[in-house]
């Protein structure tokens, strides 16, 4: 622009010098706010890192503790984004400062999950092998074993923690129904069992009442108290809260009739051996044989103390009173011991007839 009239010049430089004045101080009064305005983001951003450090600090001992803390740093980071930039010599290194703090944290928890994850399926192999346990175990009739067996699985699977939630309900139902599948059997064979006790109790009442009925003076008494003695014993197992009483009600009965028959002890006492061996052969075989061993020894023994006792006899004088009385005490002894050889002979026999 050309010189203006010399009149006017000083009057317009002063009104332009004026005006740039007012324009110079609005230019530096927008950077300085502008500035204020970076130093008070600086300082927004650099309490936003403290706390995000803090956060990322935090002891987190469940998956809980590490979705609490994600939502404080999601949502730390959302207040980010609604501040301004920062002074430009700061503004990157507080950036970097920001995201460090909330790449240490969501890093740790990647990891935490990842051992978690790795756990998860660590107690769905354990699991599976509980299962294919159970599964081999549920058709065993072998009740109160198998029983044991998979209550202490029962008890190991209490022990196992979680397994992933897409195999977890699976795992726990083929458990279960592996296990339901036995006890259901077991709790029906049972119940077959306990039906056969109620009838054998009701067999052995009947035969007691039988016996109850047989008199002294019937020809045929001993015959018919053996022949239900036989009959008795040969019935199996009666409830097991019953199994006392019926045991007293019947050698109640016997020891009567036996009394009224003067029947021997020792004959009672053969009866009473009967009657035990029935529950000695459901140990097995090996208890038989034990106690036929056992009894062969006894008699053995027998046999010898006879053979002493009368060999001595030959030695003792028959003259005198004293001799006399010592030869009928050993001759007692010995029948003593013959009667109790002849008894174990019949035990011997009737394990015999039992096998």
């Amino acid at each position: 622009i050309g010189p203006v009239a010399k009149d006017m010049r000083e009057d317009i430089w002063t009104r332009f010098k004026n005006a740039s004045t007012v324009i110079n101080k609005k230019h530096q009064d927008h950077f300085e706010k502008l500035r204020a305005n970076e130093e008070e983001n600086l300082a927004k951003k650099t309490e936003l890192c403290e706390k995000t450090e803090a956060v990322a600090k935090e002891d987190n001992k469940n998956a809980a503790d590490w979705e609490r803390h994600s939502k404080e740093i999601i949502a730390i980071q959302q207040e980010w984004k609604t501040i301004g930039f920062a002074p430009k010599k700061s503004n990157e290194e507080i950036f970097q400062r920001f995201r460090k703090a909330c790449d240490d944290f969501f890093g740790r928890k990647a990891e935490y999950f990842k051992e978690v994850r790795a756990h998860l399926y660590e107690n769905a192999e354990k699991k599976k092998a509980l299962v294919a346990k159970a599964q081999e175990l549920s058709d065993s009739t072998d009740w109160k074993t198998t029983s044991d067996k998979l209550i202490q699985l029962q008890k190991e699977w209490k022990t196992i923690g979680t397994a992933p939630r897409k195999i977890s309900d699976q795992l726990w139902n083929d458990f279960l129904s592996a296990c339901n599948h036995f006890f259901d059997a077991r709790n029906a064979a049972h119940a077959s069992v306990h039906d056969e006790e109620r009838e054998n109790l009701k067999k052995k009442r009947d035969v007691i009442d039988e016996l109850k009925k047989v008199t002294a003076t019937d020809s045929d008494a001993r015959e018919k108290v053996q022949e239900l003695a036989d009959k008795y014993n040969a019935i199996g197992h009666v409830p097991f809260r019953e199994k006392d009483k019926i045991y007293k009600e019947y050698h109640d009965v016997m020891d009567k009739i036996f009394e009224e028959l003067h029947i021997s002890a020792a004959r009672r006492h053969l009866d009473n051996f009967k009657n035990n061996l029935r529950g000695m052969a459901k140990k097995g075989e090996d208890a038989m044989d034990n106690e036929r061993a056992r009894l062969v020894r006894r008699l053995e023994q027998l046999k010898q103390e006879i053979t002493t006792y009368e060999n001595n006899l030959g030695f003792l004088s028959i003259s005198s009173k004293k001799g006399n009385s010592l030869v009928d005490e050993m001759n007692r002894k010995v029948q003593k011991l013959k009667d109790d050889a002849q008894l174990i002979k019949e035990k011997i026999k009737a394990i015999d007839q039992q096998k």
